[in-house]
Order: C-alpha cells, then sequence, then structure tokens
C-alpha cells in the first residue's frame, strides 16, 4: 500500500505484513507447571528485519485478570532511533493446523510504535480461560496454535518534512469536553451532556433522523433531548465513542455489565463499530455463569458473531450440563424458544461431527438432547 501527502515535498507509507505459527503441545501439562501469572516465552521469529518474541500466560498476566489467558508480543532488538510501528493481530488457528482461517482475532484499533520505552504490545484479556480449555475449536488432544501478524508501516520521505499522525480524534474530544459551539444538551438519568448536533448527526442516523427531521417546510431544532432508559455512565462512555471512535478500557469488574449495556446502546443509535467492539470485548467474558445470559443479549440486538461464539461454548455435553437449569437459562429459554430450537440443532450437529471423528455413539447425542426436555 502506499500513498503520497503534501506538496511539494512526498512521503510514501508503505505497509509490509508477516506472519508467524506456533503450535503448542501439553496444555495441560505447561498449566499445571507454571506459577501463577508466569509466562511462556517463544524463541525469537523474524519479522520486517526485527526480531520478536511471543508471551503466552495461561494463568494471566496479574491477580485481577486471573481467568484470563494473556498474550503478548515483544519487540527483541534495541530500538536506538525512530520508533518501529507495526500493526498486530493476535489469533488462535485450528490446533492440527488443517485450516489457517482465524478462529478467533484480536486486533488493535491504531498501529503500535515499539520504542526504548515501549517494547511490548498485547491483551492481558486475550480470551476468559474456561472459553478456551471448553472449545475443542481451539483446544484439541491437549494442543493448541496461536498466529501473530505483524504489519510493519514504514515512511519514506524525499524531504525532511515529518507528518504526524492523524490526531481529530483528539480535536473532537477536546470540542467535546470544552461545550464550545454546543447547540444541543441531551438529558440523561439526571444528568445534563452539551454537543453538536452536526457531530451527532454524522456519526449515528438515528441522531440524524432526531435532529435534523424535515416536516414540510420547516427542520426540527430541538436544544433539549431526552433519552429514556438509558443509565447516564453508559451514554458518557458511548458519546465519547461517537466524538473519539475510541472504546476506553474499563475495570475488570465493571466491564461485563458497561458492555453488554454499550451494546444495546449502539444497536439503539446504529453505531455498528461501537457495537461490534463490544461483541469482541464479550467474547473473552463467555463462560459457564454467563453464557445464557450473554445469548439472549446476541439474539435480541443482532450480533451474530457473539451468538456464534456462545454455540461455539454450549457446542458439548459436558458444558450443557453445567449451564441447563440456571435462571439465566431457564430465562432464555422462555424469552428465545428459536435460539433453543437452533442450539439442539447445533449440539446434534457437533455430536454428529464428532461421531464420524472419534466414535461419538448415539447414546451421547440421545442424552445432550434430553437435556432440553
Amino acid at each position: 500500500m502506499a500513498s503520497t501527502v503534501g506538496d511539494p515535498s512526498t512521503t510514501t507509507i508503505s505497509t509490509r505484513s508477516y506472519y508467524h505459527v506456533l503450535q503448542i503441545d501439553g496444555y495441560s501439562t505447561i498449566f499445571d507447571t507454571l506459577a501463577d501469572f508466569s509466562c511462556i516465552d517463544s524463541l525469537p521469529f523474524d519479522a520486517g528485519g526485527y526480531r520478536w518474541h511471543r508471551n503466552f500466560n495461561p494463568k494471566g498476566s496479574r491477580p485481577e485478570t486471573a481467568d484470563f489467558i494473556a498474550l503478548f508480543l515483544l519487540l527483541a532488538d534495541p530500538v536506538d532511533g525512530e520508533a518501529v510501528t507495526a500493526n498486530i493481530t493476535f489469533s488462535l488457528l485450528n490446533p492440527d493446523l488443517q485450516d489457517s482461517a482465524s478462529l478467533y482475532r484480536r486486533t488493535g484499533i491504531a498501529p503500535v510504535a515499539f520504542s526504548k520505552v515501549n517494547r511490548e504490545c498485547g491483551y492481558r484479556k486475550f480470551i476468559k480461560r474456561e472459553c478456551f480449555e471448553r472449545s475443542s475449536k481451539f483446544l484439541k488432544d491437549d494442543r493448541f496454535a496461536i498466529r501473530i501478524d505483524v504489519h510493519i508501516v514504514k515512511r519514506a520521505s524525499s524531504s525532511s518534512m515529518v507528518v504526524p499522525p492523524s490526531d481529530l480524534h483528539r480535536h473532537l474530544h477536546g470540542l467535546l469536553s470544552s461545550k464550545e459551539g454546543a447547540d444541543v444538551e441531551l438529558r440523561v438519568g439526571g444528568e445534563k451532556f452539551a454537543a453538536h448536533r452536526l457531530v451527532l448527526g454524522a456519526r449515528s442516523s438515528v441522531f440524524k433522523a432526531e435532529l435534523f427531521h424535515q416536516t414540510e417546510g420547516s427542520t426540527s431544532t430541538n436544544a433539549v433531548i431526552q433519552i429514556q432508559d438509558m443509565d447516564a455512565r453508559v451514554f458518557r462512555v458511548l458519546l465519547t465513542f461517537i466524538y473519539t471512535d475510541v472504546l476506553p478500557d474499563m475495570d475488570h469488574q465493571d466491564e461485563f455489565a458497561m458492555t453488554g449495556r454499550l451494546i444495546v446502546a449502539a444497536d439503539r443509535y446504529n453505531l455498528q463499530r461501537l457495537k461490534l467492539m463490544c461483541e469482541d470485548r464479550l467474547c473473552g467474558h463467555i463462560g459457564t455463569a454467563s453464557v445464557a445470559t450473554i445469548l439472549a443479549l446476541a439474539k435480541k440486538h443482532h450480533c451474530p458473531s457473539l451468538k456464534q461464539a456462545c454455540f461455539e461454548f454450549l457446542g458439548s455435553f459436558v458444558a450443557l450440563s453445567k449451564v441447563i437449569g440456571t435462571k439465566q437459562f431457564e430465562y432464555l429459554e422462555l424469552s428465545w424458544p428459536n435460539v433453543m430450537n437452533e442450539l439442539i440443532c447445533n449440539v446434534i450437529a457437533r455430536y454428529e461431527e464428532k461421531k464420524q471423528i472419534v466414535g461419538c455413539n448415539n447414546q451421547e447425542i440421545h442424552e445432550s438432547v434430553m437435556l432440553f426436555r
């Protein structure tokens, strides 16, 4: 990829892509012998003329993320001059490497600048460990596979002029914070938010219809909009995203509930990018206690990828036996009978597949389906 910026100087931005696949056997042995918050450090691999390491933390990287698997990429070579800029993608592949397609993927929303003071990037909450361990898609015969894509971004210029990266999001956030030029007030849960109708309308078709709805010979100019059925904290994050296109990090204890509410809000205001980012985060929270609630949310607010992740988790007899009977599962069954029918078909299909591969018998399939009776 190449683009030209400015005149008379010419700046060319090129991106070169590399990837590294690591297949690891003996996950259970590694987990049992590794100390808490310790990592497995891979041998160095080359990408873009640099040496890199991959760190895998099966027990999390710190106490507050102990229920998650952590994954990091570290630049091994020293950085004395200009930072090494790269887009990084972490993926889980088929454990047998029979298919190169990604089964689960996390990608940063912006390039990472690796420098003297910042030599690593990654996710402390890459995936919920319970979801990883219970899925035969990720872990098979005690084996799993990780792929890391490294997209090196380099800039070459015919002059000494350096064009900085876009900071539009910073300026728009400053506009939101200063309230300068605000022409609409949004009232949510007893709080007031000053905003700019042009920004809201440009980002959300729902806000556009509400703020610029044209009737015969007139245009709506409501200066105050009352928003019902939404928490002020959720709306603050939503509004910040509208101005900056960034979803902020959240406290571990707060992330699950807040992310679910943000999916509802994003669906309400047709913010598809925010919705997908929240789906990606919720995939890391799928577990026995949460899967029914997440599945109900995915169905109600049209989140097919999140729904499929829940189906994957509930695709085994062991997982189903632990989830069925909970109040959340009972609510799901009563509220969304079509989902239950799909889930039954999903269980049967997975056991039929297992039957062909390892000889699962019809009694196991019958026992799984009878859980729904």
